[in-house]
């Protein structure tokens, strides 16, 4: 039914989006994720008691909130607005090695380029079989200008920073760069060893308006065990397992990144605090094409400006292994939305949290082979636009709590579902637009379910199985407006101490899809009109203009149908959906 007709540097927005940083905190509060983190197989020890809290923290969180607990980036994120004077610059041409180490901190060995000293170097040329190395045990930063260099291995990884105090990259305005790793690394069984085409064990800032691409052969695309902040650049990276890693963090604020990863596409895997393992975007376009999760987070996944897009495991057609995740955006402790444009097409749910969800912001599409938006614990939804255009269910949490935005659910199941392990399970209404097309339940909540606000309208389903409106417990309507059309056999209405009017009507005929259907007071004055877009066998509506104990008629295509006393449950049907007899 269509909606209710009635009444040099080149990172000052990356500096900008990290100010944002101070103010902004994570939905960890004091907790580490539990569960798999991205393809490791590795659980965190975290205790249910602690996941509880976790997410009950996460819980209706702005982006702005949910990173002030979480590690602060910006000291990293710093690094790539700083300046620097051109004639402190060290020269290394990889073409032409002999020169390389004329320079004041650089050493050559073979193929291997050493920078064993701070400062400021600019990589030109290529280097066809070698690596450059940061070995810096000093204080301060090792910043790299990658201009026109074009490095390949065939033993490791092409570039490694494995000590540094801090180290940034910058693609140099209008150039071309590239990493390629080797097929195969040489066995190195420690930590530390290098296991992606650009390595980092240091805190680590890409930055800048040139290009690099990244080819990660054997594993990751660009890790750093650290922190990693991307606030600059176009920068494309395919990688046999996941794409871009922070361990500690992975925060991007500008550039253009696109990403094809046969694992999780970008992720932070630390569960060992729980102020970390966190990814963050601020700012830029990112499109990610993984084999995994498209965004996967130990704790948090943070989304407050920018465009991402993704498609996980080749989108919502695909077929999801046993031991696979698949994933849009996963977030073990919580996924919070508050702006940009978030578009997902993936094998099984779009948005997932063991935890919490909280959308306050933002523009999101989403197409999902499992649930549109799941989350074990809270779901919040506030503010922004929110469409599921594929779904077996559309959104569903434990508890869950629609009070703003613009929602527009499809789903082959459940639009919208109350459900999960915990003892308090419901579902409120406050605020916002939604709009369900479902095949199964349209609304279900295995507990309660509130209505005091909003605009509110179901569509379907057309089997006798389920219903528009499926309660068990508590129904309760006190504000908003609420109208579902849906089949008659487990026809469901609000309890009738319901501070606001409702009637249920019951056709004896289904009503077809296109028929314009219109309720009038008893008094001749129209109350709502609407067109069905599915066969409807039962109709219930709540306003604040319809009236206890009031008899109305409801017209279909101008001719009356039915008429129904406002607050009499279905005529030998159930209160809350349940089969009579059951």
């Amino acid at each position: 039914m269509r909606p209710l007709r009635h009444r040099r540097s080149t990172t000052t927005t990356a500096a900008a989006a990290v100010l944002a940083l101070a103010a902004l905190a994570g939905c960890s509060a004091g907790t580490t994720a539990a569960g798999t983190s991205g393809t490791s197989g590795t659980t965190s020890s975290t205790s249910t008691t602690e996941q509880a809290a976790a997410s009950t923290a996460a819980a209706g969180l702005t982006p702005e909130e949910a990173m002030a607990d979480n590690a602060d980036p910006s000291e990293t994120a710093d690094l790539a607005d700083e300046t620097w004077d051109e004639a402190d610059e060290v020269a290394i041409d990889l073409s032409d090695l002999d020169t390389a180490q004329d320079g004041a901190g650089v050493s050559v060995d073979d193929q291997v380029v050493t920078i064993n000293a701070p400062g400021t170097y600019r990589v030109s040329g290529t280097l066809a079989d070698g690596q450059v190395v940061v070995s810096s045990a000093a204080d301060g930063e090792v910043r790299l200008v990658l201009d026109g260099a074009d490095i390949t291995s065939s033993t490791g990884a092409p570039l490694v920073v494995e000590d540094a105090d801090q180290a940034v990259i910058v693609l140099a305005d209008g150039s071309v760069n590239s990493l390629e790793d080797a097929e195969a690394y040489a066995t190195d069984e420690s930590d530390d060893a290098p296991n992606a085409a650009l390595y980092s064990t240091a805190d680590l800032a890409i930055t800048g308006t040139g290009e690099l691409t990244v080819v990660g052969h054997t594993n990751d695309g660009i890790t750093s065990k650290d922190g990693l902040v991307v606030a600059g650049g176009t920068i494309t990276v395919e990688a046999a397992d996941d794409g871009i890693r922070g361990k500690d963090y992975l925060v991007l604020t500008g550039g253009d990144v696109t990403v094809t990863a046969g694992g999780d596409g970008l992720t932070s895997d630390d569960e060992d605090d729980a102020t970390t393992g966190y990814v963050a975007l601020l700012g830029g376009s990112v499109k990610v094409t993984s084999g995994d999760d498209g965004v996967q987070a130990a704790t948090d996944v943070i989304v407050a400006d920018g465009d991402l897009t993704v498609e996980a495991a080749g989108g919502a057609g695909a077929t999801v292994a046993d031991d696979a995740s698949a994933k849009g955006l996963k977030g073990d402790v919580g996924v919070v939305i508050g702006g940009g444009t978030v578009t997902v097409d993936a094998a099984d749910d779009a948005l997932h949290s063991d935890g919490a969800i909280a959308l306050t912001g933002g523009d999101l599409t989403l197409a999902a082979g499992d649930d549109g938006v799941h989350a074990d614990g809270d779901l919040t939804v506030s503010g922004g636009t929110l469409e599921v255009t594929t779904s077996v269910e559309g959104l569903e949490a434990s508890t869950m709590t629609l009070a703003g935005g613009d929602l527009t659910v499809a789903a082959s199941d459940d639009g919208v579902n109350a459900a999960g392990d915990g003892s308090e399970i419901w579902l409120e209404i406050t605020g916002g637009t939604l709009t369900i097309d479902a095949d199964g339940d349209g609304i279900d909540s295995n507990g309660s379910l509130t209505v005091s606000g909003g605009d509110t309208v179901v569509q379907g389903p057309t089997g006798a199985g389920d219903g528009a409106l499926d309660v068990d417990g508590a129904f309760i309507v006190s504000g908003g407006t609420l109208l579902t059309a849906g089949s008659s056999g487990m026809a469901a209405a609000p309890d009738t101490d319901s501070a606001q009017g409702w009637l249920s009507a019951t056709f004896d005929t289904t009503l077809a899809a296109g028929t314009e259907i219109e309720i009038v007071s008893d008094d001749g004055t129209q109350v709502v009109t609407s067109t069905l877009t599915k066969d409807t066998g039962n109709l219930v509506y709540s306003a604040d203009d319809v009236t206890s104990g009031e008899t109305y008629t409801v017209l279909a295509d101008g001719t009356e149908s039915t008429s129904v006393t406002a607050g009499d449950a279905p005529a030998g049907g159930p209160r809350h959906g349940t089969p009579p007899g059951a």
